[in-house]
């Protein structure tokens, strides 16, 4: 994780999907002070599946807090090269946090390790520009972009919708890649 402002300054985009987010977006390397957003970030990502819980909101809270916490230890653990940045929208005058999204490139495939949105964020198309640009960038390097995604996840649909195909399954997790060569509605070129 970028130290401070100064580890922002020095970042480099890791390919053309990061040097060029869609318009009124931009991107940069997550910093410390970023930690909180992050997690509520997160939380409303698992809100309504922990909803199903017995808990008390405050059990769902802790519970959330403690998996965000996890969660982050591991990408930050397994994924030692990855680029870890904070989507913004450029607002009047500011930058305002509105998403994460975690991006690996391997020699032989792109890892989307992570893209997440806040709620009042999803649904507007923005999303959907994101990772076409990654799909683009994969395209124009001949490899695939995988990412694991789950069962339960609103955003399968979107993927499906972009041509990535179900490959393998891992507890809740499907592994899904897309292919260059394959159209935005699965068909194969």
């Amino acid at each position: 994780m970028s130290g401070g402002s100064d580890a922002a300054a020095a970042w480099r985009p890791g390919g053309p999907a990061t040097a060029s987010p869609p318009g009124g977006l931009a991107y940069r390397p997550i910093e410390e002070r970023d930690l909180p957003f992050l997690a509520e970030l997160y939380a409303s990502t698992r809100r309504e599946e922990v909803a199903r819980t017995p808990w008390s909101e405050e059990e769902r809270e802790q519970f959330l807090a403690w998996q965000f916490e996890a969660q982050h230890k591991h990408y930050q653990e397994h994924y030692p090269d990855c680029e870890f940045l904070v989507i913004e929208e450029e607002a009047i005058g500011r930058r305002v946090a509105i998403g994460r999204l975690y991006l690996d490139r391997w020699d032989e495939e792109i890892r989307l390790v992570d893209i997440a949105l806040l709620p009042e964020h999803r649904g507007k198309g923005r999303g959907a520009a994101i990772l076409e640009r990654i799909l683009a960038e994969g395209g124009e390097k001949g490899v695939p972009v995988s990412i694991h995604v789950e069962s339960e996840n609103p955003a399968l649909r979107l993927y499906e919708r972009l041509g990535f195909r179900h490959v393998d399954t891992n507890g809740v997790y499907h592994l899904m890649r897309w292919t260059p060569g394959t159209k935005p509605d699965g068909d194969e070129r």
